[in-house]
């Protein structure tokens, strides 16, 4: 057997960054930014209100208050999106709609609340200071100024950033494409009474939601039948369409399955036992640059084995920095006792009590118990031959949001 870190380096060694692209708005939440962004125009570009009101000059209202009100001439309209117009005069005021531009000559807002209508006067109560309720040109962005650096994830703030500087194509390292597919003639999709000796497929579903649950672009190509050939076009046509191939069952080292002998003619694969439990058996491979991730046929192992080992690499092709799975430390809520020396990732329920995390193993721990497994938003992380009483505290790998649903 090998380490789980020699594993995962011969994973990350075969997995180069995609080439950058410029690419939609629509199209880069979550891809990672591959040049810095710099502002070439100020947010907001001029002054506005920062809410209904009008616009005045504050020495004009300098000695309002409620019960004495300045009465003020209305000179104007202003919507958001309109020019901001003439310039304000002594004893004028503009009726202003929030991000209106500031007129020239005014260096304050008082809100609508604070003022009454009086034919083609308003009368204020409110003594506004220089700069009250208006946001100034360059109060988000200044012109110049760089926004975003290189390396930065995009998340949804970060696109509203982009759009609001003008930059509509950013460049970015893309999100992975990654065709998913079983083999097998055991297995079966459809939804007949089964014949003797076969079962449900059940690992591609789980591991298409899984790979796009983690922000990953993963497409379903199917279950193809024990035949060579056609084994051997399945992947070499994914191996040609998408970033990186994955596939489940035949990595076993006693495996005489057709999937062993494929991959090995037509890919520099690698197939490895990993000190880990479950997801031992594990295989890794490149064609013409493809990386090809081959996961162990047990569902629990499957699912294990991919967000492991695989999910490292594919993020790796996104170019991000975070490779692995993001860990807390958890209160473990009753013993646990993890035979053998592998390292154990143990399927735990995580929950916050209000002071810190709780992981509550979620029963059944078979590598082919995954109905058990469902019930699990995180892995454990447990050096084998270890003996642990509730409330020990380990290290969990969040497989999803523990505050979400």
């Amino acid at each position: 057997m090998i380490s789980l870190d020699e594993a995962l380096g011969h994973v990350l060694d075969g997995c180069a960054p995609l080439a950058p692209a410029s690419l939609p708005l629509d199209q880069v939440g979550g891809c990672v930014l591959a040049e810095s962004v710099v502002a070439a125009e100020a947010v907001p570009p001029f002054a506005n209100s920062a809410m209904d009101g009008y616009a005045v000059r504050s020495v004009d209202v300098a000695g309002a208050e409620p019960g004495r009100p300045v009465r003020l001439r209305v000179v104007a309209t202003v919507l958001a999106g309109q020019p901001a117009g003439v310039p304000l005069s002594e004893g004028e005021a503009v009726r202003l709609m929030t991000g209106a531009p500031v007129p020239p000559g005014a260096d304050a807002v008082v809100m609508v609340e604070r003022s009454t209508i009086d034919g083609d006067h308003v009368l204020l109560d409110d003594p506004v200071a220089s700069g009250r309720n208006v946001r100034p040109a360059g109060d988000d962005i200044a012109a110049g100024q760089q926004v975003l650096d290189a390396g930065t994830v995009l998340t949804a703030a970060h696109l509203g950033v982009l759009a609001s500087v003008g930059v509509r194509g950013p460049l970015v390292v893309p999100r992975p494409s990654v065709g998913v597919l079983s083999t097998g003639d055991e297995l079966v999709d459809a939804e007949r009474e089964l014949r003797p000796g076969e079962i449900r497929e059940s690992n591609r579903p789980t591991l298409v939601a899984a790979l796009r649950g983690f922000g990953i672009d993963a497409t379903d190509l199917g279950t193809v039948p024990d035949d060579a050939d056609r084994i051997r076009g399945a992947v070499v046509e994914a191996a040609g369409r998408f970033d990186a191939v994955v596939t489940s069952g035949g990595v076993s080292m006693g495996d005489v399955d057709l999937v062993k002998v494929v991959l090995g003619e037509i890919a520099d694969m690698r197939w490895m036992q990993v000190a880990i439990r479950p997801a031992k058996p594990f295989a890794f491979g490149v064609r013409d640059g493809t990386p090809i991730f081959g996961l162990p046929g047990n569902p629990v192992s499957s699912l294990v084995s991919l967000s492991v080992l695989a999910l490292p690499g594919l993020r790796a092709r996104a170019g991000r920095p975070d490779l692995h799975l993001p860990r807390v430390p958890a209160r473990l809520t009753g013993p646990v006792d993890v035979h053998g020396d592998r390292t154990a990732f143990l399927r735990v329920s995580v929950r916050w009590d209000g002071t810190g995390f709780e992981a509550s193993p979620v029963g059944a721990q078979g590598s082919h118990q995954l109905a058990a497994t469902a019930g699990a938003n995180g892995l454990a992380v447990i050096d084998g031959g270890s003996t642990l009483a509730a409330g020990h505290e380990v290290t969990v790998a969040l497989m999803r949001d523990p505050f979400g649903p």
